[in-house]
C-alpha cells in the first residue's frame, strides 16, 4: 500500500509537499494494519473466546477461568480442554487470573482519575484565556500606565514574537516528521519481538504492546507541541506587561509568565493521567474472562506489561526532543554569546545580549522553547508514564493488591490525580494572595509553590493511602506492607525531591555564596571560572545522591520495589507545579530577549532580566526534581523488569526470589560497560553541540563580513540608533533566517547517533548475552548517570548565574586595580563588601546649577564612549581603574569587560551542560529500563534468558 501511495503522489504532487504531510499518516495507518492482520492470522474467525484459546497464554487463561469460577477442573471457554487448577510452567507458581472486586472501586477510580483530569484540563484552558487578554497593541488607556516606548519598537514586537513562532512551528515540525517515522518502525519492532514469549507466538500481546507504544508517543508529542505554542505564544505578552512602572509592571509580568507555565503545567498532567488510565480500562476489558455466573477475571499480569509500551512511546519521544532540542537551543546560544559578547564587531565593540543585530539571536529565542519547554515537557511526562506503569506492574504482582479491586491497583494514578487539585489551589497564592510586587519576591514566590504543594500532598496522601490499599500486603520477599509503609515511601520521594529541589537552589542561584565565588574567581580570568565550576558541580552531587540514597533504602526496605516506584510518584506528586515553574523560565527568558531586541527601555529590561535570574534557578530546581525522580524511576523500572524476567523461571531460582549476583562476571561486567554509555551519550551530545555552535560563529562572522552596512548598525548602541532612526538612516538587519536552518539541520541530524545508542544498547545486550546482562547494564547506567547529571546541570546553571550576577554590575567595585598606590588588600576586600554594585561605581557626569551630580555607570559609560572611545576600551579591557564613591580605585567588572567577557566563557562551557547532555541523561536511564521491561519476554525467550551467547547460568 506504501509504495503504491508513494508512486501516485509522486505523480500528482512533484515536490514532494504532500507526500512529507502524508507520510507520518500513511505510516501510522500501516502500523494499524499490520497490527490487525497480526491478530487475523493467529486468531482468524475464532472470536473473543477463540482468540483466548489460540494465544500462547491461551492455556493459562482456560486454567483460571475454571478457579475463578470456583468449580473443578473441566471444560472452559468453550474449547472443550480440561484446565489444570496447577500454575502454568514459566509462571513462577504465580496466579495470572484474579476475580475482579467490587464495581464501587471501579466507580471510584473512574471519578477520582476523571474529574481531577478534567478540572485540570479546565484550569489550563482559564489561565490560557487570562494570558490571551494581554494585548500586544497596548491602547491610550493601557500606555498612560506604561513606560513610555517608541512607536517603530511596538511594531518591532509583533515582527519578532511571529518570527520566533513561526521558527519554533518549523522545527517542531521537522522533527515530529522524524519522529513519527520512528514510532512506526520501532512500533512494528515491538509487534514482533514482544509477540515471541516462552517460545510461541503471541500476537494480542506484541500488538497491545505496541499500540501502547504508539499511544504514548503521540501524547508525548502533543504535550511538547502544546508548551511550544503556549510559549511562544505569552513571551511577548510578558514583555508588554513589564511596560507597566512599579509594582503592577512586577505582578502582571510575573502572572503572565507562571499562568502561561501553568497551561503546559495543568493540560500535560491531566492530559497524561486520563490517556494511561483509559488505556488501561481498555485492556481491563481485553484481558477478562467471565465464569458461569458472570463473575469477572482479569489477567493483570499481561494488562500491566502492555501499559508499559504506553512510559516506552513517551520516554522514546521526550528522548528525541531533548537530544534535538538540547543541540538546537545551545547551538543558537552558544554561537550568539561567542559571536557578540566575546568576539564583538570589532575595534573592541561587543554586542549586549539578544541584540537585534546579532543573526544568531532569533534562532536563540527559538531554541529556549525548543528545549528548555518542549524537550523537558516530555521527559517529564515520561517520568509520569513509566512511574506509573512501573507501580501498577509491580503492584498486580501482588495478590493482596490485585484481589483488593481496581481502587488498590490504580492507586498510583491517584497521586497524580490529587496532585492536579492540591496544585490548582496553591496556584492562586503566587498569583494573588502572596503577588510579586517587587524583584526579590520572585524567587520567594516560586519557592513557596513547591513548600505549599508539598504540604499539601502530605495531608491529602495519608486517608488515600488507607482509603486505597489493603491493611496487608505481601509483595515477593518483602511481606506484612501496611498502607502506612506505602505512605511514608511516597511521602518520602515527595519531600526529598523538595529537598533536593532547595539544594540545587543553593548551588545555581545567585544570591547565595557558591555561585557568587564562581563569579568572583572570573577576575584571573576565564580559566578559574571554569575551574570553580567544575568544582561546584562536583560538590553539589554529595546531598541529593544521599537524599536519593535514603529514600531508595527506606522505601525498599519497607515497601520493596513497589515503595521505589511510588517514592518516584511521590516526586512527582506536584508535577503541575513543578511544569508550571519550569516553562516559566524560558518565557521570561524569551521577554527579556524580545525587550532587548526591540529596543524598549532599560527598565523593562530590568523586569526580564530579573524574571529570567529566578527563571535560570527554577530551572535548575526542575532539573533537580527530574534527576531524583528519574533515578528512582529507573530503579522502580528496574524491578519491573526483575519482576517480569522472573515470571518465567522456577520461583525458587528467579531473580526476584534469589536476587541478581553482583560477582557474577556477566553481572559486573554489564555493570561496568552500563557506568560507560552515559559517558559514550554524554560525548556524542556535546560534540554535536560543539560542531553546530562552530557553524553557527562562521555564518555570524560571514554576515557581518558580507552584508553592507550590517557590522556599522550593530556597533551603535541605543540611543546612537535611535538619533540614526530620527535622522532617517536605515538601519541593516540580520538574516536570522539562516542561522535558524543550520541550528534545525545540525539538531536532527546529530539527535540521530545518541538515540541509537540509548535504545539499541538493551536490546543488543538483552538478546546477546541475558537478563543478567541487563541486569548489570541498568543498574551501572543509573549509578553513573544520576552523579553525571546532577553535576552536569549544576555547572551550568552555577556558570549561567555566574554571568548574571555580573550583568547586574554586583562585581563591580570588588576587583582592586593595581596602580601603585593601592590600599591593602584586606582592607580592599572588607570595603568592598560593604560597597559594591553599579551603585558603588557612580561618576559624576553633567554640572547641574554649578555642582556636579552622581550618573549611573552604564549612562556615563555611553557617553564616554563617544567622546572618548579610547579611554571607553581601556576601562572595559581592564587597563585603566574606576574610581569607587568611596575613593577606591577598582577594575570595572559589568558588561562588555573582559571580567564579563571570562563568565561568557565559562557560561557557554556550560550550556550543553545544563541543557543539552545533563538532562538527557535522565532519559537515558529511564529509557533503557523501560525498553527492558517491555521486551523482558523476548529476552527471555533466548536459551531461557542466558542470550544467543548463552553467557548467563539461568537455570543452572
Amino acid at each position: 500500500w506504501m509504495p503504491g501511495a508513494m508512486v501516485g503522489l509522486r505523480e500528482i504532487d512533484p515536490n514532494g509537499v504532500r507526500k512529507r504531510q502524508l507520510m507520518g499518516f500513511g505510516a501510522s495507518v500501516l502500523l494499524a494494519v499490520c497490527m490487525v492482520a497480526g491478530f487475523q492470522a493467529a486468531h482468524k474467525g475464532s472470536g473473543p473466546v477463540g482468540l483466548l484459546q489460540k494465544s500462547s497464554i491461551g492455556a493459562n487463561i482456560l486454567k483460571m477461568q475454571s478457579l475463578a469460577n470456583g468449580t473443578a477442573p473441566a471444560a472452559a471457554a468453550g474449547n472443550g480442554t480440561a484446565a489444570s487448577d496447577e500454575a502454568a510452567p514459566g509462571d513462577g507458581g504465580s496466579v495470572l487470573f484474579i476475580k475482579d472486586g467490587s464495581l464501587a472501586g471501579l466507580v471510584v477510580a473512574d471519578i477520582i482519575v476523571y474529574v481531577c483530569g478534567a478540572a485540570g484540563v479546565g484550569f489550563a484552558c482559564y489561565l490560557y484565556w487570562i494570558v490571551s487578554k494581554i494585548n500586544l497593541t497596548a491602547d491610550g488607556e493601557e500606555q498612560s500606565l506604561m513606560v513610555k516606548s517608541a512607536k517603530e519598537s511596538d511594531e518591532e514586537l509583533v515582527v519578532i514574537y511571529e518570527t520566533i513562532q513561526e521558527g519554533a512551528q518549523a522545527f517542531l515540525w521537522a522533527e515530529y516528521q522524524i519522529c513519527g517515522i520512528f514510532v512506526v518502525g520501532f512500533g512494528l519492532l515491538i509487534f514482533v519481538l514482544c509477540s515471541h514469549t516462552s517460545g510461541e507466538w503471541s500476537w494480542n500481546i506484541g500488538g497491545l504492546t505496541a499500540l501502547s507504544f504508539v499511544i504514548g508517543g503521540v501524547t508525548s508529542i502533543l504535550s511538547g507541541y502544546i508548551g511550544m505554542m503556549v510559549a511562544v505564544f505569552s513571551n511577548a505578552r510578558t514583555t508588554v506587561s513589564a511596560k507597566y512602572e512599579g509594582e503592577e509592571g512586577w505582578q502582571r509580568s510575573f502572572n503572565c509568565a507562571f499562568r502561561a507555565g501553568g497551561v503546559m503545567g495543568y493540560s500535560l498532567v491531566a492530559l497524561s493521567l486520563m490517556t494511561v488510565y483509559t488505556l488501561s480500562l481498555c485492556y481491563r476489558e481485553y484481558f477478562s474472562v467471565f465464569g458461569a455466573d458472570g463473575e469477572r477475571s482479569i489477567h493483570y499480569k499481561h494488562l500491566f506489561e502492555c501499559l508499559a509500551g504506553y512510559g516506552l512511546g513517551g520516554s522514546a519521544i521526550a528522548m528525541f526532543g531533548r537530544v534535538g532540542g538540547g543541540i538546537f537551543t545551545k547551538a543558537a546560544d552558544v554561537g550568539a554569546d561567542l559571536s557578540g559578547k566575546v568576539i564583538g564587531v570589532g575595534d573592541g565593540k561587543k554586542l549586549d545580549e539578544d541584540s537585534p543585530y546579532n543573526p544568531g539571536v532569533i534562532a536563540d529565542n527559538v531554541g529556549d522553547n525548543v528545549g528548555d519547554v518542549a524537550g523537558m515537557g516530555s521527559d517529564l511526562f515520561g517520568s509520569f508514564g513509566e512511574a506509573s506503569c512501573a507501580a501498577m506492574l509491580i503492584g498486580a504482582s501482588s495478590a493482596a493488591i490485585a484481589e483488593a479491586g481496581w481502587g488498590a491497583l490504580v492507586f498510583p494514578l491517584y497521586i497524580s490525580a490529587f496532585g492536579i487539585l492540591v496544585c490548582l489551589g496553591v496556584s492562586f497564592v503566587a498569583t494573588d494572595v502572596y503577588p510579586v510586587k517587587k524583584e526579590e519576591d520572585i524567587e520567594n514566590v516560586l519557592k513557596v509553590q513547591l513548600f505549599l504543594t508539598s504540604v499539601g500532598m502530605t495531608v491529602v496522601l495519608f486517608p488515600l493511602a488507607y482509603g486505597a490499599l489493603p491493611a496487608s500486603i505481601d509483595l515477593g520477599a518483602t511481606t506484612g506492607v501496611t498502607p502506612l509503609m506505602c505512605y511514608v515511601a511516597v511521602v518520602s520521594g515527595l519531600w526529598g525531591g523538595c529537598l533536593i529541589g532547595f539544594i540545587t537552589e543553593l548551588y545555581t542561584s545567585h544570591s547565595y555564596t557558591p555561585v557568587r565565588d564562581v563569579a568572583l574567581s572570573a577576575e584571573t580570568g576565564a580559566a578559574t571560572n571554569i575551574i570553580y565550576g567544575l568544582a561546584l558541580g562536583y560538590q553539589s552531587c554529595i546531598l541529593p545522591v544521599i537524599i536519593i540514597a535514603v529514600i531508595i533504602f527506606l522505601s525498599l526496605k519497607t515497601s520493596g520495589m513497589y515503595g521505589v516506584a511510588l517514592a518516584a510518584l511521590g516526586m512527582l506528586a506536584n508535577l503541575s507545579t513543578c511544569l508550571t515553574i519550569d516553562v516559566y523560565g524560558p518565557i521570561s527568558d524569551n521577554a527579556g530577549g524580545i525587550a532587548e531586541m526591540v529596543e524598549f527601555p532599560s527598565s523593562v529590561r530590568d523586569k526580564t532580566d530579573a524574571l529570567d535570574a529566578a527563571g535560570n534557578t527554577t530551572a535548575a530546581i526542575g532539573k533537580g526534581f527530574a534527576i531524583g525522580s528519574a533515578a528512582l524511576v529507573s530503579l522502580a523500572l528496574f524491578g519491573a523488569f526483575i519482576t517480569r524476567a522472573s515470571a518465567s523461571m522456577a520461583e525458587d531460582k528467579s531473580l526476584a526470589t534469589a536476587g541478581v549476583n553482583l560477582l557474577s562476571p556477566i553481572v559486573f561486567g554489564s555493570l561496568v560497560f552500563g557506568a560507560m554509555v552515559p559517558y559514550w551519550f554524554s560525548a556524542l551530545t556535546m560534540k554535536s553541540v560543539g560542531q553546530a555552535a562552530n557553524a553557527m560563529v562562521k555564518e555570524v562572522a560571514r554576515q557581518w563580513a558580507e552584508i553592507p552596512g550590517l557590522c556599522d548598525s550593530a556597533g551603535l548602541d541605543f540611543h546612537e540608533r535611535q538619533e540614526a532612526r530620527a535622522n532617517g538612516q536605515v538601519l541593516v538587519k540580520p538574516d536570522y533566517q539562516a542561522c535558524i536552518e543550520i541550528a534545525t539541520k545540525a539538531s536532527l541530524r546529530e539527535m540521530i547517533a545518541p538515540g541509537i545508542l540509548v535504545i539499541c544498547t538493551p536490546i543488543i545486550v538483552g538478546s546477546f548475552l541475558g537478563v543478567q546482562a541487563v541486569a548489570g547494564l541498568l543498574a551501572g547506567s543509573v549509578a553513573s548517570s544520576v552523579q553525571l547529571a546532577i553535576s552536569m546541570s549544576n555547572t551550568g546553571g552555577a556558570w549561567d548565574n555566574a554571568k548574571k550576577y555580573t550583568e547586574k554590575g554586583e562585581l563591580n567595585g570588588m576587583f582592586q586595580f593595581r596602580d601603585g598606590s593601592s590600599i591593602p588588600l584586606e582592607d580592599f576586600r572588607i570595603a568592598a563588601e560593604a560597597n559594591h554594585g553599579n551603585d558603588a561605581i557612580k561618576q559624576y557626569g553633567a554640572t547641574k546649577g554649578g555642582k556636579q551630580e552622581e550618573v549611573d555607570i552604564k549612562d556615563w559609560l555611553s557617553e564616554l564612549a563617544s567622546k572618548d572611545p579610547q579611554r571607553y576600551i581601556r576601562i572595559l579591557t581592564g587597563d585603566e581603574g574606576i574610581k569607587t564613591t568611596d575613593g577606591r580605585t577598582c577594575v570595572y567588572a559589568g558588561k562588555k569587560s573582559a571580567i564579563h567577557s571570562a563568565v561568557v566563557v565559562g557560561d557557554t562551557v556550560g550550556d550543553p551542560l545544563k541543557d543539552t547532555s545533563g538532562p538527557a541523561l535522565n532519559i537515558v536511564m529511564k529509557l533503557m529500563a523501560i525498553i527492558s521491561v517491555v521486551f523482558a519476554d523476548f529476552f527471555m525467550s533466548i536459551n531461557g534468558g542466558n542470550g544467543l551467547f548463552n553467557m548467563g547460568d539461568i537455570g543452572a
